[in-house]
This record gives structure tokens, sequence and C-alpha cells, in this order.
């Protein structure tokens, strides 16, 4: 039987949905199968919107309809009509269903809107001990006392109505009450585990793409795939353009006529200028610009729509909409999971609902594990595209997950412009301008110090050392940052290159290589090298091999290796057969414990069917997680071929051998990949023996 939580809230937007998901990442984390569920789903809003978040998240199988039992519409008829009975078993039957195909199930309780304050909590009290689930209850924050005596209500009228409580957890509490609220709950007993969420501005605010939904409006210019901006503020233009731009707010959405070319104008240029408030987007009422105005529109860095209606219609609708976490709302998505981490302790709730980790890991388990280790020390690291939006957006991210300390290349004033236009958050990243650091002489003699005797003159290491990449990786050599990450624009020489000449490789280390992170849907494999050594030796094969497998080891997977060919076993020979074979007994010699087998197939590593014919006494066969190639050329076309194919995220390369970490992106990454390669290396740097982050911020001049 599968292990469940029902989440029901004490009253409307306490926070409900943020602690769901939480629990579900948790669980992700823990199980292979993770099942959701909500009983009750508005009949208006379908699909909803917190189902296609997990199902696209954690990439659930089940269709829609399983996840879902009934419409808040035929609740509201059961209630008129007296036949709750068959609500019941309309949410019994569809929860059973899902008991056989998941390890754990997490419910999230009805929304009942148009009901009395309270009707849905009794629903869910209902369904809950209908269900056998254990609950969640969320409560919203707001004066101490006002707090504990509600926490103290719901756990009691749970237990009133035969219900098992998990959990208390007080949502969206004010910041300033945080600590006195703790102090109470810790002095009070309770009886029951309290949990409390502070409450957070991004999680409080509609998105420009909520809105756009909500008053019909459609997309007709600008940042068109930028509708996850916060909307802070709707604002109707009805004005001049001057006071338009004194009474601007940071963050607005501006709704405005489509002839008012003064306003249009005005908020392009307010984007655009420096220290201005930056507006989450437009809207476009009463008709569109004219043909010239419409052109410059296309440049905006924000959302331009247009939308039917008055001007006071559509600020009206706009300003009634409910925030929702929902699929496609990343930042939301990062800053919900990176409170809930940083208020309810995992290992507290593993050990109470008895998580036994399963034999292999799934991407949800690595990418949960990635994040956990990265905040247990975090690193501070580089991160030389500062011109990038791609990862100025996935610096934002890993901030609001808070993962690490970060420092960003570039001009200050154009990265906060930049970050302003697009909505972002980086404040608490330092900005430095390699151009204007006081650290580029510094850097600059150590680069000669380095490279003199392959002919750098001082001018040419001066040069140099404002140049990101290098610039990035002396402040690494320097122990100003534990770790880099580049290429997102760069190729991958200007990454590589500066990281060999400069980091150069570890003690022991014969060759420097990289691997990719497969993550399948069911395990993830490592993939080695397909990014850095064109044609390696068979000395160098055997390092790759065994770097391959200390570094899957150091991120959680059991490392057995594959050395891959053409051939399996003793099946074939030739050049390449008995290089394979060559390297696989180095790895043997050198690493007499390390499950490795080689030469063979793809097929017969990952294939148990297979595996079972080639080679049935194989203790790797069938079950391979760490994959070598013979050769660069090999290994690039079958991730890649591996990655279109089937849809799996390649993380990486990842580079292994260096004296601190520095990574290599595609130059086709997405905020994802920026976003994963800076946790990876993260833990690289952990596993180097990273420096202190508060001692970073003495240490780091801001020029």
């Amino acid at each position: 039987m599968a292990r469940s939580v029902y989440v029901t809230a004490f009253e409307p937007q306490s926070g409900k949905s943020v602690v769901a998901l939480g629990l579900v990442e948790l669980f992700a984390a823990r199980l292979e199968r993770v099942g959701f569920f909500r009983p009750v789903v508005a009949a208006d809003a379908e699909p909803d919107p917190q189902i296609e978040l997990i199902r696209r998240r954690y990439g659930l199988t089940a269709a829609y309809a399983d996840l879902r039992a009934l419409t808040d519409r035929e609740l509201r008829a059961a209630l008129t009509d007296g036949s709750m009975g068959e609500v019941d078993r309309r949410a019994l039957a569809a929860f059973r269903a899902l008991e056989e195909r998941f390890d754990a199930i997490v419910c999230e309780g009805a929304d009942v809107p148009g009901s009395a304050t309270g009707a849905g909590f009794d629903i869910d009290a209902r369904l809950a001990a209908q269900l056998g689930c254990p609950v969640v209850a969320v409560v919203r924050g707001g004066p101490v006392d006002d707090t504990v005596d509600a926490v103290r209500l719901a756990d009691q009228q749970l237990r009133d109505r035969g219900c098992e409580v998990f959990a208390v957890v007080v949502g969206r509490m004010p910041t300033a009450g945080v600590a006195e609220l703790g102090a109470r709950l810790a002095a009070e007993d309770l009886g029951v585990p309290v949990h409390v969420l502070a409450e957070d501005e991004d999680l409080a605010r509609p998105t420009v793409g909520e809105i756009a939904a909500a008053v019909g409006a459609s997309i007709l210019a600008g940042a068109s795939d930028d509708l996850d901006r916060r909307v802070r503020a709707v604002q109707i233009a009805a004005m001049g353009a001057e006071r338009f731009v004194e009474e601007l707010l940071d963050g607005a959405l501006v709704v405005v006529p489509g002839d008012r070319a003064d306003i249009l104008v005005a908020s392009l240029a307010c984007a655009l200028a420096p220290g201005s408030p930056a507006i989450a987007g437009l809207v476009l009422t009463g008709g569109e610009p004219g043909a010239g105005v419409t052109r410059l529109l296309q440049s905006a860095p924000f959302p331009v729509l247009a939308a039917p209606g008055s001007a006071d219609a559509v600020a009206a609708g706009a300003s009634a909409v409910r925030p929702q976490l929902a699929a496609g709302h990343e930042r939301k998505v990062a800053t919900a999971l990176g409170l809930f981490a940083a208020s309810v302790d995992p290992l507290e709730l593993e050990a109470r609902l008895s998580l036994a980790r399963p034999p292999r890991m799934t991407p949800a388990m690595f990418d949960y594990d990635l994040i956990e280790r990265a905040k247990q020390e975090r690193q501070h690291i580089v991160l030389p595209e500062g011109d990038d939006d791609r990862v100025l957006r996935a610096a934002d991210i890993a901030l609001r997950r808070g993962v690490v300390e970060l420092t960003i290349l570039g001009d200050p004033a154009a990265v906060a412009g930049r970050a302003s236009a697009l909505g972002l958050e980086l404040e608490r990243a330092r900005v430095v301008d390699p151009q204007r650091s006081p650290l580029r002489e510094r850097f600059a003699q150590r680069y000669h110090e380095l490279r003199s005797h392959r002919g750098v003159t001082e001018e040419l290491a001066h040069d140099t050392a404002a140049d990101v990449g290098y610039f990035g990786t002396l402040m690494v050599d320097a122990g100003l940052a534990d770790g880099m990450v580049s290429g997102a624009a760069h190729t991958s020489a200007d990454t590589i290159r500066p990281a060999l000449e400069i980091i150069k490789a570890g003690r022991g280390i014969a060759v420097v290589s990289s691997v990719f992170f497969m993550c399948l849907p069911d395990r993830i494999l490592v993939y080695g090298d397909c990014a850095v050594n064109p044609a390696p030796t068979v000395e160098q094969l055997a390092v790759i091999a065994i770097s391959s497998a200390e570094t899957a080891s150091s991120f959680g997977i059991e490392p057995r290796v594959a050395m891959l060919s053409h051939s399996t076993g003793e099946s074939g020979r030739g050049e390449s057969v008995d290089a394979v074979r060559e390297a696989t007994r180095l790895v043997r010699e050198r690493r007499p414990h390390l499950q490795v087998e080689g030469p063979i197939q793809y097929d017969a590593a990952v294939d148990p069917g297979v595996a079972a014919l080639k080679l049935p006494d194989s203790e790797v066969a069938g079950r391979a997680t760490v994959l070598i190639f013979p050769d660069l050329h090999t290994g690039n076309i079958a991730y890649k071929a591996v990655q279109r194919s089937t849809g799996a995220a390649a993380v990486g390369p990842v580079l292994q051998g260096l004296r601190r970490p520095i990574n290599d992106l595609s130059r086709g990454c997405t905020v994802a990949d920026i976003v994963s390669t800076v946790v990876i290396t993260a833990i690289q740097a952990q596993e180097a023996g990273g420096r202190s982050t508060s001692r970073l911020r003495v240490a780091l001049p801001t020029g």
C-alpha cells in the first residue's frame, strides 16, 4: 500500500500548494513512483494548475483524469442534495486506483469557491478520514497569539473528525513575527509537529501570464517567453508621459490605451534606462498602436499584451487575480521549494514517514540530492557571462533555492539594468567588472608568473586578465571563488584552456576529462569522455574510467563501469577492441574493488535481457551506471543521440581531474542546464575543500 499524506488549508490562501509541492519533492527524492491526487478540482479551471505542475515536473505517467475525482460543482450539488456518500465513494475509488500504481501519494485538498469559510476544511477532514491519510494542516500566519490559537484549533478539529494529524504548517507568516512564533511554539506543548513558512512576496504576487489568462489578453510584442514575471502592482496610464514616468512603480503591469504612443515609448525608455523602474509588462486596450510604435515594441524586454474591454475593466480583472503555482513558473517553483526546504526538516519527515531509498537513482532523486548537498556547505561560484540572459535567469533561480553564493562578471550597471528589465532579483549576487576591478593587476601578475615561460609578456597578461573567462578562472585559483561555470556564450576551448593553464590537473591525475550525467526517466547514467579528449590512449582511457567512477560515487551513484566497444567479451579482435580490453585490465589492476566490464557493447551494458545472453556471469552487464566511450567522436555522437531521441536531460560536460572545479556549458544550454551545472560545481568544490563564503565576502573587492 502506498504511503500518503493529505494537505488541507484551515482557511483560503494559506500556502497549501507550496506545502503540497514541497512534500511531493520530498517523496520524489526518496521513492521511484510518486503520485499526486486532488479529490476536488475547480470545474472552470481545468486542467487544474497544480496537477499539471506536478505531472510535468515529476514526469507522472498517469492521465490527468486519474489524478482527480470530481469537480467543485459536483461537490456543491452533493452538499445540496445530501449525497455526500457518493462523493466519498468516488474519491475513495480514484485514490485506491492510484495506490496500486504509486509508492507514495500526496493529496491536496479541495478548493470550494463561494462556500463559507471552513467548508473546504470540513470536506477535507471527511475525505482524509475516508481515504485513511494522515493530515498536514496549513494555517495562515498572522499575529502570534492568533496563530498559536489557530494551530491548536486546526489540530483539535481534525482529531475530533477522526483524522490522524501528521503535522501543522503555518504558511505565509509575516517575516517580522517568524522568530517570536517559533519561540512560542517551542515553549508550547501542542502535541503535534509545527513548521513555519515565512511570507514571500514572489509567491504572493501573480505573474503576467496568470493575469493575461484571466483577462483574455493575447501576446502582441516584446518578451513573449517571459510571462512568469511577478506583478507587484497594476497601474492605469491615463495621464501625460511625464507624470507617468514620475509615478511608475517597479514591477508594475501597465494598462494603457493602444493609441497612447507617448506612454508606450516612455515605458520602453524606462526599461532601457539604468535606475528607472522596470515594468512587468504592458496591457493595451482599445486597439493597437501604429506600425512604427509596434516595431519599437517588438524589442521590448517585457511582454506586450492586448486585451479586450476598457482599461478600467482590464485593470479590475488584473487586480483580482490570485497567484498560483503552475507549470512554467520556474522562478515561483524555485522560490516555493527553497522556502519549504528552509522551513521543514526533510530528515525529520523522512524518519517519520519511514522512507527507504530504492536501489537505483531517478532524476528527481538526483536533483533533490544535489540541491540538499549544495545547501549543506554553500560554495561561492563565479559566472563570467553576465551579459547572457540565460545566465542571469539561472543565477536568480540558484539564489532563490539558496544553494550557492554567486559572483557575476560584467558591468554592474548593465547587469543590474538587464536583471531589472527581466524581472530578476540578483541583489544577493556580487557583480564584478574585470576591466575596472582592482583584482586585475593582481591577476595579471599571477598569470604572467604562470605563463611567462610560454612567452606571455606583462602587457599580454594585463590584457588577458580582463577577459571574463580568465578573470573568473584566476578568481578560483586565488581562492576568491570555489568554482566557475562558463560556456553559455563561449566555446568549450574558451572555458577549458584557462582552466588547464591556470588551475591545472590535480596531484596524481594524468589527464583532465569530462562526464555527462544523462538523466533518463528511470535512472541516471554517467557518460565519459564526450567533450575533452579526442583520441585517448589506453593509459588515458583507464584514467578516464577511474575518474568517472569516482565522480559517479561522489554524486551518490554506485559506479558499475562499462568500457564500451563494438564487441562484447572475447567475441572480437582488432586494434580498437584490444585497446579497450587493455584499458579494462589497467582499471582492474589499479582499482581491484571497482566493478568494471569491458570490452562490452552498449546494449549488453544497460539491458539485462541482452546481458543475460552475452555476458551472463558479469556483475556489470545489464546494470552499468558509468559508460566509458573509446573516443570523443563516439561519445559525443552517443550522448546527443540519446538526449535528442529520448528527451533525457544531459547535464555537463562536468570536468574532472582539475585541482578546483571549472565546468563548461553547451552554447545551446537552457536555464535549467546552467542551474544544474552550478549546483554540481558547488558539490565538486565541497569535495575539493571549498573556502568559507563568509571569508569570501571580505576578500573579494567589488570593483
